[in-house]
């Protein structure tokens, strides 16, 4: 038998989540940043000791969600390899370029090669939690709801797991970055 806060957490979600769900996707980047500030706001919600205390219901979601949204981007955002790249002739370039790409010299390719191997050291040396997040995250190309799906840890741990694999990873390849540019 359910009780009466879960009786109006239910009915609510019910009730707002399309509306709400659009509210924030059309203030973050992606699908995923949308459900997560979603998950915080359902979450805050549903801590409540009295729901039935509040008077205007959509306001009150509509004001946490956007205070989410404002926390969020105050803090660092999410750091992706891709945010490693700079501006050739033809566009942007980015380390996941250089990793995937077809080298049509010699000199490319072997440049190619030595990034996936300074990539695979530098990753050896990151603690097993990080490097597995980032791998499956930014290799694999898995999302972090795939990963927590999995393993069951917590999307926001995985999220900082992967981002202090990508600071280190910054730090450790930034010469061979250098070197890559002035190519």
């Amino acid at each position: 038998m359910t009780s009466p806060n879960q009786q109006t957490l239910i009915q609510t979600v019910k009730q707002y989540s399309k509306q709400l769900f659009a509210f924030v996707r059309g203030r973050v980047d992606t699908d995923e940043d949308a459900e997560d500030i979603l998950q915080d706001v359902w979450y805050q919600f549903g801590s409540l000791p009295e729901l039935g205390a509040i008077d205007q219901v959509s306001g009150w979601l509509h004001r946490v969600a956007r205070n989410k949204i404002v926390d969020r981007s105050r803090k660092k955002r999410e750091e992706r390899l891709d945010d490693y790249s700079y501006e050739d002739e033809d566009g942007g370039l980015s380390f996941r370029d250089i990793l995937y790409a077809e080298a049509p010299t010699p000199e490319a390719e072997d440049l190619r090669q030595l990034f996936w191997d300074q990539l695979f050291l530098a990753l050896e040396e990151l603690p097993a939690a990080q490097r597995d997040v980032f791998v499956q995250n930014e290799l694999e190309e898995r999302t972090f709801q795939e990963i927590a799906d999995e393993t069951g840890e917590n999307i926001k741990t995985l999220i900082s797991r992967k981002g202090y694999a990508v600071k280190h990873l910054r730090k450790r390849l930034e010469g061979l970055y250098q070197e890559f540019i002035n190519y």
